[in-house]
């Protein structure tokens, strides 16, 4: 298949095709992309087309509910639930300085933790929370197995890509921790002010991004020059990036790009980023293949939990000290 997209800016993200069947051939295009870039197209990702359609039209249906039904389910002390709009600023942005919340909504979905799991009521680890909306439930689960059936399959083409053992990276996702969010972006305001974004720019804070957008747009990414990138929807695929701690893994071999959005379509955007990360309890330092005497490791070991935990109580709202 065509291995390039044309953008408007004549610029363009690679596409890698998972109808590839030489796991090598598709391990040196994975380190091509996370390397030059830190950003890709997935497309052939055996994800069926229904489970999209699903996932984006529950994604409609819940946000068109009243803002009295949503906060209902507002976050927990898990991070799963409704997060309402202008209730997150992104505090530890390494490229810009963020002073104005993000005009995004959302509901979050993370991974399952029952009552009778060992890892119940520690940080992140306990029961999600879903809307009083008939049918909503089974097609945003459905689309989130998928996701996840398709990132463990993900890990073997990653490690050889890194010059691993095929099945390297398996343990530290036997407990992943997963998020899926379903994000709603409001028409953007063409005469807001430059600093005033959907997404502020940021990095992803775990190991890899899986993102399903919708046909609105509005998703940018920064290149290694400082010029933004537009990453517009493109049909059958999805928008692919390493995040903070894969980047760490490598010792910055893989990128973690820095990436905003803005809604200038007019409309309503809708998009459905999957996180796909280590367990909290994972050790993370930098791979013995990505360095040496020439190459020592530019960051220390650090545990998965530790780092995730210190940027949610900064970045979002809900999870700050209550003033007297």
């Amino acid at each position: 298949m065509d291995t390039s997209v044309e953008v408007a800016s004549r610029q363009t993200l690679p596409v890698l095709s998972f109808a590839e069947r030489d796991e090598q051939s598709l391990a040196r295009q994975l380190d091509k992309a996370f390397s030059d870039i830190g950003f890709c197209y997935f497309a052939d990702i055996g994800v069926d087309q229904a489970l999209v359609d699903g996932v984006f039209a529950a994604s409609r249906r819940f946000h068109a509910l009243p803002r009295s039904a949503k906060d209902a389910i507002a976050m927990n002390r898990f991070h799963r639930g409704y997060m309402a709009p202008k209730t997150s600023i992104i505090q530890t942005s390494s490229v810009a300085r963020v002073t104005k919340p993000n005009d995004s909504e959302s509901f979050m979905l993370m991974h399952e933790v029952s009552p009778d799991d060992p890892r119940y009521g520690r940080p992140l680890d306990g029961p999600n929370l879903w809307p009083d909306l008939p049918d909503f439930r089974e097609p945003v689960v459905a689309y989130e197995r998928a996701m996840h059936a398709f990132c463990l399959r993900l890990l073997r083409p990653l490690a050889l890509a890194l010059g691993l053992p095929r099945d390297w990276l398996v343990p530290y996702f036997e407990q992943p921790t997963t998020f899926l969010r379903l994000l709603h972006y409001p028409p953007h305001a063409r005469d807001a002010a430059d600093d005033a974004f959907g997404s502020a720019p940021h990095t992803d804070y775990g190991f890899i991004t899986i993102l399903c957008q919708d046909s609105q747009g509005g998703l940018e990414v920064r290149r290694n020059d400082g010029n933004w990138l537009a990453a517009p929807p493109v049909p059958g695929t999805w928008v692919v990036n390493v995040a903070d701690m894969l980047s760490r893994w490598t010792n910055g071999r893989w990128q973690s790009t820095p990436h905003r959005v803005k809604n200038l379509s007019g409309g309503d955007r809708y998009s459905c980023p999957y996180f796909f990360d280590m367990s909290m309890d994972s050790t993370v330092e930098v791979l013995p293949t990505c360095q040496g005497p020439a190459q020592p490791a530019k960051w220390p070991a650090v545990r998965y939990g530790d780092y995730l935990l210190e940027r949610l109580d900064k970045n979002y709202a809900y999870r700050q000290p209550v003033s007297a």
